[in-house]
Order: C-alpha cells, then sequence, then structure tokens
C-alpha cells in the first residue's frame, strides 16, 4: 500500500507529513517508557523483520498480490509507540534506498500504514484481551483479529485522504469499494502472519511480547493459613542474557532467509493499492521517484544481471541496514530513558 509520488496533491501531503512528524515525536516520548535492555534489540530486529516479510507478496485475488503492513504485529510485540516508530524506519529505508513509497508521500504512508495501522490494531487488541481468557492462546487470538482489522482501516484511511487530496477525478466511491474489499482480504493474510510470528514468540519468550505483559498469575502459597503470592522466578542474567541472544539470532537469520531467498517466489501481481490505482486510473499522475535511479531501485542491486542474485543481495542489504538504523534509534531511546530516569515499573502493561 506504498502510495507513490502524484497519487496526493502537495497541500495534503505535506498536512499529512505534519502529522506524521508529530506522531513519531510523541512515539519517541512513548517508547522510551516501553523499551528496556531487553526490548531494545528486539524492536531493531522487528523493524527488519517486517521489512523483510512486506517483500513476500503472496496472491489475494486474479491478478492481485498483497503483502504484510506490519502495525498490529510491531505494536504487539514492542508496544504501540514502539511499533510506530518500526514501521516508520521500514517506510523510510524503503523510499529512500528502494525507490518503493513516493518521498513526498512520505506523511501519506507513515499515517496509513505506521499510525492507521499501529492505533486500530493497538485499541482492539487491548480490547479483546481483557475480555478473553489470560491465556497465551488468547494472546494470539487477539493478535490475529486485530491485524486483521487493521488493513481495511488503512484502506478506509487511504480513501479518506484520497477524497481531500486526491489528483485525479475519479469517484470516491468506486475508490472505496475497491480498497476496501481487496483490502479484506489482503487483512486475512496479514492476520495469519502476525498471529503466526506472535505465537512463536511468546512460546520460547512470552516475557519479550509486549502484548502479553501481566499475563501469567502470580503462584499463590498457603502460609500459617493465609495465601501470599509466591516470590517471582527470576532466571539467571546469564541464562537470559544467552536466551535473549538467540531469539535475536534466530530472529535476523529468518529475516535474511525470507529477504535473500524466499523473496524471489513472492507474487508478481501487483498489490492491492497498485491495482485499485491501475483500474480506475488513479495512477495517470503518477511522478517519477526522486530514488529512481539508486542502485537498490525496484528492490535489485543495479549491473547485477541475474534476477534472483540481485533480489536476494537487495533482500539482504535491506535487512542489515534496516536492522542497524532501527537498532541505533531504539538504542538511543533507551539510553534517552536511562539518563531520564524512568523507571521500568512505568511501562505500560496488557492485562
Amino acid at each position: 500500500m506504498h502510495v507513490p509520488d502524484g497519487f496526493i496533491n502537495a497541500p495534503v501531503s505535506a498536512v499529512t507529513g505534519v502529522v506524521a512528524a508529530g506522531a513519531v515525536a510523541v512515539s519517541l516520548r512513548g517508547a522510551r517508557r516501553e523499551l528496556d535492555e531487553r526490548t531494545a534489540p528486539l524492536a531493531g530486529l522487528v523493524a527488519a523483520f517486517i521489512f523483510a516479510v512486506q517483500m513476500l507478496n503472496f496472491p489475494v485475488a486474479a491478478g492481485t498480490s498483497g503483502h504484510l503492513l506490519g502495525g498490529a504485529l510491531a505494536a504487539i510485540l514492542v508496544g504501540p509507540f514502539t511499533g510506530v516508530l518500526c514501521v516508520s524506519v521500514v517506510l523510510l529505508m524503503q523510499g529512500i534506498l528502494f525507490a518503493d513509497g513516493g518521498l513526498t508521500a512520505l506523511g501519506v504512508n507513515i499515517t496509513d500504514m505506521a499510525i492507521v495501522t499501529t492505533v486500530v490494531s493497538y485499541a482492539a487488541f487491548r480490547g479483546l484481551v481483557k475480555v478473553l481468557p489470560r491465556k497465551r492462546r488468547s494472546v494470539t487470538v487477539a493478535a490475529f483479529v486485530s491485524a486483521l482489522l487493521s488493513v481495511p482501516a488503512a484502506a478506509v484511511a487511504f480513501t479518506l485522504i484520497y477524497a481531500v487530496g486526491g489528483t485525479t477525478d475519479v469517484p470516491i466511491a468506486k475508490v472505496a469499494t475497491a480498497m476496501i474489499g481487496v483490502h479484506v482480504l489482503i487483512g486475512i493474510g496479514e492476520a495469519a502472519i502476525t498471529a503466526l510470528t506472535v505465537g512463536a514468540v511468546i512460546a520460547v519468550r512470552p516475557d519479550l511480547v509486549h502484548g502479553a505483559r501481566g499475563l501469567q498469575q502470580r503462584l499463590r502459597l498457603r502460609v500459617n493459613g493465609e495465601l501470599v503470592d509466591a516470590p517471582a522466578a527470576t532466571p539467571a542474567p546469564a541464562a537470559a542474557r544467552s536466551s535473549h541472544r538467540k531469539v535475536w539470532i534466530t530472529g535476523l537469520v529468518t529475516s535474511l532467509v525470507l529477504a535473500g531467498f524466499v523473496s524471489f517466489y513472492a507474487s508478481a501481481s501487483p498489490d492491492g493499492l497498485e491495482k485499485v490505482a491501475k483500474d480506475k486510473g488513479i495512477d495517470t499522475r503518477t511522478e517519477k521517484h526522486a530514488t529512481e535511479d539508486s542502485p537498490l531501485a525496484g528492490y535489485g542491486v543495479k549491473d547485477v544481471s541475474d534476477a534472483r542474485i540481485s533480489g536476494g543481495l537487495a533482500g539482504v542489504i535491506g535487512v542489515g541496514v534496516t536492522v542497524v538504523a532501527g537498532s541505533a534509534v531504539f538504542w538511543a531511546v533507551r539510553r534517552r530513558r536511562t539518563s531520564d530516569g524512568v523507571s521500568p515499573s512505568s511501562t505500560s502493561q496488557v492485562a
């Protein structure tokens, strides 16, 4: 759903840019309460994983494909504020290095794909985990439903933005019907990927999943006829670091394999927005991308003739750059948290 330059006029693009900048500023402050020494490295990895999975377009209808947006996944794994930052980092890397999503439309894309998806999905997720049984399976179910809702919500948001600032004279009702219809189908794929990923992390390290915090009940013991909370089990520091390192390495290797190898087998059909834009004539005002001559434009390495090698190298480079950029941002946020004396107890919990 990457909006290219030319779809939305300059005034509305500028307004969404202001909205996006404000949301990122708020998220930087909010992420200070979400990130700690365990989750800061995970956040950079989540950004890289989203980049990798976005390269895996899956077929959803005749001649149409879809890909992960990632807002729900990021919000549930590392928190809503950090989630906005994760997706924003991905969109920035894609726009600058791979000419995917217009630079003048960066505000539109962050508003639509980072802010709307994260806010809608996390609100739905929190509502669901409050009414579902306090079990790990409930977190996975809530992740599935919230991710499913986030994609058509993003389609609605794009339609509203286009209704205000679209550069072509297309009946907005037709745009809405087409966008929402195809993105409901894409949402099913988003939901499946999100639920599988969240479930996999919970199975190994539930303490690393922001949305699963407060899930486990404290063991209670009867002492002198009274029930008291048992002391929380604290893993040995060395064991905890080793476990965390394994999760991080496994996630990075998975991202590299997905982007560097599996992406070659992704659907070549246009995604939902591209298909609707072509069918409805929205793409007639598409402008040349400012970085279309980038060595990595189009997710291929310039001057590498073999398509498989070119795409694989581009994917590996993208994962590497995204994990470095994301990790740098989140470590800086965490250091600011430490210097400001933000206590771990202030971190928001889902319960």
